[in-house]
């Protein structure tokens, strides 16, 4: 850009007369009058009002003077100047007047426009349709366009590859659009802005200021941008927040293929594009991995692969875990794993400065890479890849696999920087392997037998949302007879079950087995808590007397077990429950307050003649019910009381994972070294919404039945379930039937849409009907026999009022709820 004209700046010698006795050309130009006109003459005749104190009439050498003076032009006009007044010394430092400099205000001096072209800062400016106005050279450099060439053309003309974001993962704006909306509305904007200049292989992260500017009616007239290169810092701040949410991602789970699969997800998108985590065998067993020194680089390698994660088409990029995977000899897998070092790879050799993708171009300077690094291999593009770096999976010296970071189809090669961050996530991710490895293998001989009794996976059901643990004593002690169960019941209900055998060992757990087989086989008849608990009793009181004296076998534990048997009616919101024994569940309301339970526990079972208390009352939406074994809360140094308070404030009623939750209250309840196993369930109460519950009441006359068959059929096309229409029609035409000729009023029609599609009867009745085959020539008996056969289930419930009969018909799993 060529320089711009000064301002006129006049300078004037004055002696201590105050008279001129110097003038330049400047002066002429700035005020019209010649050298002859002003030489001998006092300088206040030029001054149109006097000059502030001391600028001027100071005889004395001191500090130069500046001051807002209006000048006489030789026209008459005034002129507006700023005026500093140099002292001019001699030999000695003898005073012989005063150098006075004039420079009309309000016009910028060259040296401004200097400041601007100059400024390390890129600036530019654009006219409302995004056309170049000016640019300073450093936004030359950085669009790696002159002014000349852009002047006059229109932003995206000349920087296409700013109209799209790099990262559109990240929901990015593209600078163009920031600088057309500034343009528009006519409001500033400050921005990050994350590019790739064209012909590049580093991306820049800049921190950009956009501001409107305006006409002196208010109008903007143009845009200006302000931008400076955070590179390093933005770079430095991604691997941060990287590493706090590895920290926070991997090893939530004590399990070896969840946190290496963790560790795969976590760098991608923002890092890599690609993470492959193998691990050996004998880890992913919970057993010790081989040796480091066992093998060398010289001989192949066989490892699991235990994680995949991949930005693009990883449903294609993820086999299972127990995919094998071999690494050749002489591989860099093979020799990272008997080195101990990393390694970086790159396809191609980086240019020189510029800003890589993670952090400033450090690849120039050889100081910041550990030795043989990085590692220039054509091969790897064959691959797809761009760079990959190479890190093995150590932990508390123990060798367990290797984990391979790559980059595929983008430019931006790795730093060193991208290598430490490559080894930080790697040795986090080490350690939580390390300790589910143990933890694994710990937990495999005390669950052996319990994995058969205990729920091997919690029903599909929607009325709670549920998580459990179980744990059992600390080493040495036996496996107790502790348990929990959650049995879908119908109308959509849900029965959640926990219970406790006495005694540890092989017996302790038959007897759990036992108990819980007969829970599950009473509640599909679906007996109220209380009567169900009662027919537990005597079954666990005609087991002990099945025993004889000289039996070689030992007691069973059921005498003196306990068990909590709840049901929760999510149409209702609704709640009953009865114990025997065991204590009560603790109730937390979404506002985080204790709900009291309205129940006192009955005796333990196998004690028989005592009744079982039911309680029943309503509860929010999304309250948070914790069963739980005595277990949990034993503790030598606080009585029951004291748990029960330390269980209440563990139990995070905001927790939006159950399962984090089961792990937080684990963690703060049970010491390390425990005497008894314990067991915990976690339900989160839903609501069914009523837009999936339909009910009608039925006048007990058989000229209702086709408006009840209406009913339903509206109902169900109503809810988009067309091809459930006919066979609900005849089930509803058959149970409703069926009440009006042999039940009592009132009846009650209702129909639930939940996991599946669910039809009941009410009637006032006591009297259970039963299945029978019809004979050939018989007018009725097939109506349940035809239920049975068209629906999925079906069944009867009977209540303080009467009886339900309900029928189920499984819906489409695509089919929303």
């Amino acid at each position: 850009m060529a320089d711009k004209q000064d301002a006129p700046t006049a300078a004037v010698v004055v002696d201590l007369d105050g008279k001129v006795s110097g003038w330049s050309q400047g002066g002429r130009l700035l005020l019209g009058w010649t050298a002859e006109d002003t030489v001998g003459r006092p300088l206040t005749d030029l001054l149109v009002a006097p000059p502030p104190p001391g600028l001027l009439d100071d005889r004395d050498a001191g500090p130069d003077a500046t001051g807002f003076i209006p000048l006489r032009h030789q026209d008459g006009s005034t002129v507006d100047a700023v005026v500093t007044a140099h002292a001019l010394l001699g030999p000695e430092g003898r005073v012989l007047g005063r150098v006075v400099t004039m420079q009309r205000w309000g016009r910028r001096p060259v040296i401004a426009d200097r400041a601007f072209e100059q400024s390390p800062f890129a600036l530019g400016v654009y006219d409302p349709e995004l056309r170049f106005l000016w640019i300073n050279a450093s936004s030359g450099r950085v669009i790696a366009h002159s002014e000349e060439q852009v002047l006059g053309r229109k932003y995206r003309e000349v920087l296409p590859e700013f109209d799209r974001s790099l990262f559109p993962e990240r929901d990015d704006k593209p600078y163009t659009d920031a600088l057309a909306e500034v343009a528009r509305t006519g409001e500033a904007t400050r921005l990050i802005t994350v590019f790739r200049p064209l012909g590049s292989h580093y991306a820049n992260a800049w921190a950009t200021s956009i501001w409107p500017v305006r006409d002196t009616e208010g109008r903007v007239r143009a845009v200006a941008n302000w931008g400076f290169d955070m590179s390093a810092e933005y770079w430095a701040r991604q691997r941060l927040l990287l590493l706090n949410q590895a920290s926070g991602g991997i090893g939530r789970t004590l399990d070896v293929i969840g946190t290496a699969q963790e560790l795969a997800r976590t760098p991608v998108p923002g890092f890599v594009d690609l993470v492959d985590v193998d691990l050996f065998e004998e880890v992913l067993r919970g057993e010790e991995p081989p040796s480091a020194s066992a093998f060398t680089p010289a001989e192949t390698i066989t490892l699991s692969r235990a994680g995949r994660h991949s930005a693009k088409d990883d449903a294609e990029r993820a086999p299972g875990p127990t995919t094998r995977v071999m690494h050749a000899p002489g591989s860099v897998a093979a020799r990272c794993m008997a080195t101990g070092r990393s390694t970086v790879e790159l396809a191609v050799e980086p240019g020189e400065g510029g800003e890589w993708a993670f952090g400033p171009g450090l690849a120039a300077d050889p100081a910041h890479w550990p030795p043989g690094n990085p590692v220039i291999d054509e091969s790897i593009a064959a691959d797809g890849l761009t760079g990959r770096i190479t890190v093995p999976l150590r932990a508390r010296g123990a060798l367990l696999g290797v984990v391979a970071f790559s980059r595929l189809d983008r430019p931006e090669a790795f730093t060193a920087d991208d290598l430490i961050l490559a080894e930080e996530l790697t040795a986090k991710a080490a350690v939580a392997i390390d300790n589910a490895r143990r933890y694994s293998r710990e937990r495999t001989t005390a669950l052996t037998l319990q994995r058969s009794l205990l729920p091997q996976g919690l029903p599909n059901q929607e009325a709670v949302e549920v998580a459990s643990r179980y744990l059992p004593g600390g080493t040495g002690t036996e496996v107790g007879g502790d348990w929990f169960d959650v049995i879908p019941l119908s109308g959509a209900r849900v029965a959640l079950v926990v219970g406790d055998v006495v005694g540890h060992g092989l017996h302790a757990s038959a007897s759990m087995g036992r108990l819980r087989t007969a829970v599950r086989t009473l509640a599909d008849v679906d007996l109220p808590p209380d009567e169900l608990l009662t027919h537990l009793d005597d079954l666990v009181l005609h087991l002990a007397s099945d025993l004889r004296p000289d039996s070689h076998f030992q007691p069973t534990g059921e005498s003196g077990a306990t068990c909590l048997y709840t049901v929760y009616d999510p149409v209702s919101r609704r709640l009953t429950l009865a114990s025997a024994g065991h204590p009560l569940p603790l109730i937390i309301s979404p506002d985080g307050t204790r709900t009291p339970v309205p129940a006192h526990p009955g005796p333990p079972l196998g004690i028989g003649g005592l009744p079982f208390e039911a309680a029943e009352f309503e509860l929010p939406e999304g309250s948070l019910l914790a069963l739980y074994t005595d277990g949990l809360l034993e503790c030598r140094e606080r009585d029951v009381d004291q748990r029960i308070t330390e269980l209440q404030r563990a139990l995070n009623h905001t927790a939006t994972s159950l399962d984090a939750l089961c792990d937080t209250v684990i963690d703060a309840m049970l010491p390390d070294r425990r005497t008894d196993d314990a067991a915990l369930l976690l339900a989160r109460t839903h609501v069914l919404a009523p837009r999936h519950v339909a009910d009608w009441d039925v006048e007990p006359d058989t000229e209702q039945v086709p408006r009840a068959r209406k009913f339903a059929v509206d109902q169900v096309d109503a809810w988009g379930l067309e091809e459930a229409a006919f066979v609900t029609e005849l089930v509803v035409s058959e149970l409703v039937t069926n009440a009006i000729r042999y039940g009592e009023p009132p009846i009650r029609l209702r129909l639930i849409r939940d996991t599946s599609l669910i039809c009941e009867v009410s009637d006032a009745s006591n009297t259970a009907p039963h299945l029978r085959r019809a004979r050939a020539f018989d007018e009725g008996g097939r109506g349940l026999l035809l239920v049975a056969q068209l629906t999925q289930g079906w069944g009867t419930r009977h209540t303080s009022n009467g009886k339900t009969i309900w029928c189920a018909q499984t819906l489409p799993e695509h089919e929303p709820h």
